[in-house]
């Protein structure tokens, strides 16, 4: 007896078949699409690649820390001790920023009153908008924007040491990362009659909101020159008739076995860079190479403080000449 499926108008349909048809991955029967290859992590909302994308392009689009530099090429001191000391010291500020309702004291008066006398401006915003220009840093209510800063191209610096009548005297660092070494050598060279610092492009710090304030506001008075290569640098200077002098622990002379005669010429004084010191082609281009002397179990001294005492050493020698 035939079954019911051969029953006149009992027989189903092709394509009518109930569950899944083979190859179809059960698709046909919801009409579905397959949802193509899978996005890469930093398209996936949720993936944490994409949260570390969006947080580094939103640190991209806001202003940088205290101390370090912004799209526009200003620089910011941040906080009441910073900016209150930065204002003392004359730092060439262009405006102080202010928040809103901010509970004031000594510090906060005295800046205002200080930016007021230099005829500075004077910006009151709310603390979202100065959360946003310090970047996330504790600023207690107080900015300080600093213009970027014009450095002198290394010939120039030369030749105005040059012109101003007496033996040249250039202090070069190579490749001092911390701003406020920076900032102390720079204060170190205008106190013992130093012409000017250079330091390298790369791998260097350069003239920071932090450097400013380190400086004591001597950065407004003695040029800093950028060298692209700092050991063709030297050796330019050592053409022009400058003694090259590298500081190194390990130097085949006592600093203060320094001559008179070395010490009146024209001269470069080359600080090392902190942990590393001196590089090999640095050293290389230097004439001499001295050291300062430590207790023995004293490994290395600050690059802001060697410079100090190397700066002391030489002028001390020009003065008895």
């Amino acid at each position: 007896m035939a079954g019911n499926s051969q029953r006149k108008g009992a027989m189903r349909k092709a394509g009518t078949k109930k569950g899944m048809t083979v190859g179809s991955g059960g698709q046909r029967r919801k009409a579905l699409k397959g949802k193509g290859p899978t996005p890469k992590a930093e398209e996936r909302q949720k993936h944490p690649a994409a949260r570390r994308a969006r947080a580094a392009e939103k640190r991209s689009t806001t202003s940088a820390p205290a101390g370090r530099g912004r799209k526009d090429g200003r620089e910011v001191l941040v906080g009441r001790n910073p900016v209150v000391e930065a204002l003392r010291a004359g730092v060439p500020a262009s405006a102080l920023y202010v928040q809103q309702y901010v509970d004031t004291d000594d510090r906060v008066r005295e800046a205002l009153s200080t930016a007021a006398d230099q005829g500075m401006p004077l910006m009151e915003v709310t603390r979202i908008e100065l959360d946003r220009m310090s970047g996330g840093a504790a600023h207690q209510g107080l900015l300080l924007t600093v213009p970027a800063y014009d450095y002198l191209d290394p010939s120039d610096l030369l030749a105005r040491a040059i012109d101003s009548g007496h033996a040249p005297l250039i202090v070069a660092l190579d490749g001092v990362t911390d701003p406020r070494n920076l900032g102390a050598v720079v204060r170190s060279a205008a106190a013992f009659g130093a012409d000017g610092v250079v330091i390298p492009e790369r791998r260097a710090a350069g003239v920071t909101g932090s450097a400013w304030k380190a400086s004591a506001g001597t950065l407004a008075h003695l040029p800093v020159a950028r060298a692209t290569n700092l050991t063709r640098t030297l050796t330019a200077y050592a053409k022009a008739g400058c003694t090259i002098v590298g500081l190194a622990a390990d130097g085949d002379l006592l600093l203060t076995a320094m001559d008179r005669a070395t010490a009146a010429d024209p001269l470069v004084v080359v600080i090392g860079g902190e942990g590393r010191g001196l590089s090999r082609l640095v050293t290389e281009s230097c004439d001499r190479i001295v050291s300062i002397p430590m207790a023995s179990d004293t490994e290395s001294l600050n690059a802001s403080v060697a410079a100090g005492i190397a700066l002391y050493v030489v002028a001390s020698l020009r003065s008895s000449s």
